[in-house]
């Protein structure tokens, strides 16, 4: 099984799981893309996956379920038009045609109901995680996000995380923010910039690395703490309340 990305919009990436005949795509929020991948591959759409509602990530559906009508997997939680597999923790979603399966993880936090697909050493997260950052708190909590950053990071090192936007400079820059003597991150500037210069894409990345450059992972680290506190102007004990002032600075940055 071969991922593919395909850029749409501005920033975003549509994940396209194939084999020599069958693919399956994740996010389509604009089916334009996929049906000219799909046609120019010789591949036969077997389903979709969707981790949550937002326009970006499922616009794109109608057009394709109209080319061909295929099982859509996506979170229960949420109302979308097009559902027909509404998918909750610990389901598994079997894909026989590209000769895949993924366990369903409910990810709450930037909305209410996401979902994300996780199996084959990989980890489709939609807009929960990014490469060095999380996504804006637009349904959820603070603790729902944290409990869902939290879960992701159990995940084993080596998975490898396939997110929906091209934000990783942008993440990093905050990352140097907030620790400006990790060497982590630094490192990773610098080849995320070499990669972006190149044209290449950020995404997938090692989970693992996460550990080491991500701050909204990294909420016990002193330095992480020291700068929530200073944002929050006060004392910080609780992890949740350290997340939640970084989040907040993220916004603003």
């Amino acid at each position: 099984m071969q991922i593919i990305p395909l850029p749409a919009f501005r920033d975003n990436y549509i994940w396209v799981l194939r084999n020599e005949r069958y693919a399956v795509v994740v996010d389509p929020g604009d089916a334009a893309p996929v049906l000219r991948y799909l046609t120019d591959e010789g591949l036969t759409l077997e389903a979709i996956l969707v981790t949550h509602h937002h326009s970006d990530h499922v616009g794109g559906l109608p057009a394709l379920l109209a080319a061909t009508p295929v099982p859509v997997y996506g979170p229960a939680r949420e109302d979308i038009a097009g559902i027909s597999h509404p998918a909750a923790e610990g389901e598994e979603v079997r894909l026989p045609g590209i000769g895949a399966s993924f366990t369903v993880l409910d990810i709450p936090g930037h909305t209410a109901g996401h979902v994300g697909y996780y199996g084959e050493g990989s980890l489709f997260c939609g807009d929960t995680l990014f490469a060095a950052g999380c996504g804006r708190l637009f349904e959820g909590s603070p603790a729902q996000m944290y409990a869902s950053l939290a879960k992701l990071a159990a995940l084993p090192g080596e998975t490898r995380v396939y997110c929906t936007h091209e934000y990783t400079l942008s993440n990093l820059a905050f990352a140097a923010a907030v620790e400006p003597d990790n060497a982590a991150v630094a490192k990773r500037i610098a080849a995320s910039e070499a990669l972006r210069a190149a044209n290449q894409p950020t995404v997938p990345f090692a989970l693992a690395g996460e550990i080491d450059s991500n701050p909204f992972l990294r909420t016990g680290e002193p330095a992480v703490i020291r700068q929530a506190e200073v944002q929050a102007g006060r004392a910080l004990t609780d992890p949740v309340e350290v997340f939640a002032a970084i989040r907040e600075w993220k916004n603003r940055f």
